[in-house]
């Protein structure tokens, strides 16, 4: 393709392929429930979840 039919006819992206979706897939919040409760080792995490675990008894 040369520059002038690139100014005068432009230029055309194909799209992106579609991906059959498996219906059946089972969605947990395993992985979420790791993280916010900080075992799996981060630093940061277990920081947030003391944050987190003061924030929740605070009012009790």
């Amino acid at each position: 393709m040369s520059i002038e039919d690139a100014i005068l006819g432009g230029i055309v992206f194909k799209g992106k392929k579609e991906r059959p979706t498996d219906e059946k897939k089972v969605k947990t919040k395993a992985k979420k429930k790791s993280y916010i409760t900080g075992a799996h080792n981060s630093g940061a995490a277990k920081m947030k979840a003391e944050i987190r675990r003061k924030r929740a008894n605070r009012h009790k």
